[in-house]
C-alpha cells in the first residue's frame, strides 16, 4: 500500500528537478504537479500539439482543461478517469495508450501517451511527466488499410484509386508463392522497380531470403496471423543491382475468401528512411555543434594563455628597468628579452590574422622573382632566437643562389618559419633541425626534420588541420594549432603540397614542402640587387597621429631620436589644425580615433594645396584587406600595421628622403 504525505505536495515541491531538461526534447511534454493536475511546465512541441498555450501559476490550468479526451471509438473520457491524473493518484505508469485530442479550434489528433510518476525521495508521488507523440499519420494509414479490408472483397476496383494514393506502400500477394496481384506506387518506388505484377517476390526480391522476410510471409499465409513490424532494417536492391537500405513499419495482413481461408496477404506499412536519415543527421550536427562549442572554449582558454605568457615578462622587464639604475649590461639583457616577447606577440597576432583571412578567402599571394635561398634564410633570422633558447643545432643546407622560384617572399620565409618553430617546440632542448633542400626535375623539395618527441601515426591524418593539437596543454609551447594548417594553405596556394612523416612517439619529425619550379627561363634569373641604406637620414618634419597617448608619445621619442622633428596631435581635428602650421614632410596617422576619425582628417588634409608633397602613412591596428582599401581611398600612400616595427621605420623614412627635393 502506497503511502500518502500528511498534505498534498504543492507545485513548488517539484522545484528540486530540473524541469527545464524537457524544452531540450525533440517530442511534446509536459510535466504536471500532483495530486491537482496542474500544469507547471511544458515545451514547445507540446503547444504544437495542443493549438494553444496554457497557463501556469499556483491556480495554474488543469491537464484536462480545454483539452478534450476521446477513446479510440470516440467514447469521451471523464474528466476524472484521463490517465494523467490516473498517474497522479496511483503511482501507475503508461506506455504506448492511444487516445484521441480535442484541440481548441475543433480538430482531433490521435496521441500515443507516455506518461511516468515523479516522486521524491520519501516514494511520494509529486508530479508526473507525459510524453506524447502524434500518431495520426500512422492511425491514418491503419485506418484506411482495414477500410481496404473490410470491402476488398466485394469492392476491390472501386478501390484501386485510394490503393494507389495511400499515404502507406502497398501491395497484394497472391498464393503461397507469394505473385505480385497488385502494388502501388509508393511500393514500387521503394523497391526500386517500374513492374512487378505477376513476378513472385522471391524473384524479385531475392534479397529478402537471407534476411527473413520470405519466411515471415509463409507464416501469416499458413497460421493466418498478422505480422507486425516496426522500425525494421530492410536491405533492398534496384533494378541496377544497387543495393538500399530501408527502415519500414510494415504489415503483413492475411486476407480470407469466402470458406474463411488465407489465399492472399495485403502488405502495408510506412518508408521511414528519410525520417530516420533526418534524424540522425540531427544528432550527427548537434555532436558537431557540442564538439566545436568544446574546441572553441579550449581556444579562446588557449589564446589567453599563449597572450599572457609574452605579456609576463615584458611586464618584469619594465620593473627590472625602474629598479636596475644605471646598469647597462641589465638594461640590455632587459631589452633583448622585451623585444624577443614583443616580436612573438605580434607573429601571434598575424597568424590570427592569417587565419581569419584564410576562412574568408582572403588569403593572397605577392608574386615575383624570389630567391629561395633568401626566403629560408628570412625563416632562419626569424626563429634564430628560439633556436638559441632552446639550444638546438640547427643544419641548413641552402640551395643555388641562381635558384628563383614564382613565389612570395614573405609567406615563403612565413612557411619555412612555421615548420621550424614546429621542431623547437618539439625538440627537447638541445636537440637538433636540419633545413635542407633537394631539386628534383620540375619541383624543389625544402625539408625540415628534427630528433623532437615525434608524432602519433593516429595524429598525422589530422595533423595540417585548424587547431589539431597533437600533445595538448600538457607541451607547455603548443602553441595555437595553427600554423601548420597555415603552412598547408600557403603551400597549396604556390602551387605545391606538404606532408609530414614520424616514426611514432620519440622518434622525431620530417615535414617536407614540395614547390614548382618556374616554367619560363626568366625566372630562373637573379633580379636586379636593390641597395638599402642600413640608417635612415635624419631631419624629416613628421607629424605623429595617435589617440593612445603613450603609443604616440614613445613613436615619437623614437624618431626624434633619429634627428627628425616631430608634433603629436590626439584627435583627428587637431591632426588637421596641427598639420596647417606645422606643415610636416610625413604623417603617421591613427584611424580610429575621438572627434574625427583618421580616414576623414586625410581626406582634409589632402583637399589642402601645400599636402601635395605630404606623404600620409596609416598606422594603425586594423590590418584586413578592406582596411587597406579604405585608407587608400581616404589618401593614404601607406599601410602600416601595430605594432610597427624599426625596419619598417627606417624603410619608410629612407624612401621619404630619396624623394625629398632640396
Amino acid at each position: 500500500m502506497r503511502l500518502q504525505p500528511e498534505k498534498p505536495p504543492s507545485a513548488e515541491s517539484l522545484a528540486e528537478f530540473d524541469l527545464r531538461l524537457i524544452e531540450q526534447l525533440p517530442v511534446a511534454a509536459y510535466v504536471c504537479a500532483a495530486p491537482s493536475g496542474n500544469i507547471v511546465r511544458f515545451n514547445a512541441k507540446a503547444v504544437e500539439l495542443w493549438g494553444r498555450t496554457p497557463k501556469l501559476g499556483d491556480d495554474g490550468e488543469k491537464v484536462c482543461g480545454s483539452h478534450r479526451i476521446y477513446q479510440l471509438d470516440g467514447t469521451p473520457i471523464p474528466a476524472t478517469k484521463i490517465p494523467m491524473l490516473d498517474v497522479l493518484r496511483e503511482g501507475v505508469v503508461i506506455r504506448d495508450q492511444e487516445v484521441i485530442l480535442e484541440r481548441p479550434d475543433g480538430s482531433r489528433i490521435y496521441v500515443a501517451v507516455n506518461i511516468d510518476p515523479i516522486v521524491n525521495r520519501a516514494g511520494e508521488v509529486i508530479g508526473a511527466i507525459n510524453i506524447f507523440l502524434d500518431v495520426s499519420e500512422r492511425k491514418l494509414a491503419e485506418r484506411q488499410s482495414q477500410q481496404l479490408l473490410d470491402i476488398i472483397h466485394a469492392e476491390f476496383e472501386r478501390l484501386s484509386r485510394f490503393f494507389e494514393h495511400s499515404p502507406a506502400f502497398m501491395a497484394v500477394l497472391r498464393g503461397p508463392q507469394h505473385i505480385y496481384e497488385k502494388a502501388n506506387k509508393r511500393y514500387l518506388n521503394m523497391i526500386g522497380r517500374e513492374e512487378v505484377l505477376g513476378l513472385r517476390v522471391a524473384d524479385v526480391l531475392p534479397e529478402l531470403e537471407s534476411q527473413g522476410f520470405i519466411l515471415k510471409l509463409d507464416q501469416v499465409y499458413k497460421t493466418g496471423q498478422s505480422f507486425v513490424g516496426r522500425d525494421l532494417r530492410v536491405t533492398l536492391r534496384d533494378e541496377t543491382g544497387t543495393a538500399h537500405e530501408k527502415i519500414v513499419d510494415v504489415v503483413y495482413e492475411p486476407l480470407f475468401n469466402h470458406n474463411g481461408e488465407a489465399n492472399r496477404i495485403l502488405v502495408h506499412g510506412l518508408d521511414l528512411t528519410k525520417h530516420k536519415q533526418m534524424e540522425e543527421e540531427l544528432q550527427r550536427r548537434a555532436e558537431e555543434l557540442a564538439t566545436s562549442d568544446r574546441k572553441k572554449d579550449e581556444f579562446i582558454a588557449l589564446l589567453a594563455h599563449e597572450l599572457r605568457n609574452p605579456l609576463a615578462p615584458i611586464r618584469n622587464g619594465l620593473q627590472v628597468l625602474a629598479l636596475s639604475g644605471d646598469k647597462p649590461e641589465i638594461s640590455t639583457q632587459v631589452r633583448d628579452m622585451m623585444n624577443r616577447q614583443l616580436n612573438h606577440m605580434v607573429r601571434l597576432i598575424d597568424d590570427l590574422l592569417d587565419v581569419s583571412r584564410m576562412n574568408r578567402n582572403k588569403l593572397f599571394l605577392r608574386k615575383s622573382r624570389v630567391s629561395l635561398a633568401e626566403a629560408m634564410n628570412h625563416a632562419v633570422e626569424a626563429t634564430r632566437p628560439a633556436l638559441e633558447a632552446s639550444g638546438h643545432e640547427l643544419v641548413v643546407q641552402l640551395p643555388p643562389e641562381n635558384l628563383y622560384l614564382d613565389a612570395d617572399l614573405t609567406r615563403l620565409a612565413q612557411i619555412f618559419g612555421n615548420l621550424i618553430s614546429n621542431s623547437i617546440k618539439y625538440t627537447e632542448p638541445g636537440g637538433r633541425i636540419c633545413f635542407a633542400t633537394e631539386i628534383h626535375a620540375d619541383e624543389v623539395m625544402v625539408m625540415v626534420s628534427d630528433n623532437g618527441i615525434g608524432i602519433p601515426n593516429d595524429a598525422l591524418p589530422n595533423l595540417f588541420n585548424m587547431f589539431s593539437q597533437v600533445h595538448g596543454r600538457e607541451r607547455a609551447a603548443a602553441g595555437l594549432g595553427i600554423g601548420l594548417a597555415l603552412v598547408r594553405n600557403l603551400v597549396e596556394m604556390h602551387g605545391g603540397r606538404v606532408t609530414a612523416e614520424s616514426g611514432g612517439t620519440g622518434c622525431g619529425s620530417c615535414f617536407r614542402v614540395f614547390l614548382p619550379l618556374p616554367q619560363t627561363a626568366d625566372l630562373a634569373e637573379s633580379p636586379a640587387p636593390i641597395t638599402q641604406q642600413t640608417e635612415p637620414p635624419p631631419g624629416a618634419r613628421i607629424l605623429v597621429v595617435d589617440d593612445n597617448r603613450d603609443a604616440c608619445a614613445s613613436l615619437a621619442m623614437l624618431l626624434e631620436i633619429t634627428g627628425n622633428t616631430v608634433r603629436t596631435a590626439h584627435d583627428g581635428l587637431e591632426a588637421v589644425n596641427l598639420a596647417e602650421t606645422f606643415r610636416p614632410k610625413l604623417i603617421l596617422m591613427d584611424i580610429g580615433m575621438p572627434m574625427m576619425d583618421g580616414y576623414e582628417a586625410t581626406r582634409r588634409i589632402r583637399a589642402q594645396p601645400w599636402a601635395a608633397d605630404t606623404t600620409i602613412i596609416a598606422l594603425t591596428g586594423w590590418g584586413q584587406e578592406r582596411d587597406r582599401q579604405r585608407s587608400q581611398d581616404a589618401g593614404c600612400d601607406g599601410h602600416l600595421v601595430k605594432p610597427v616595427s624599426r625596419v619598417d621605420l627606417d624603410a619608410l623614412l629612407q624612401r621619404l628622403e630619396s624623394t625629398r627635393v632640396d
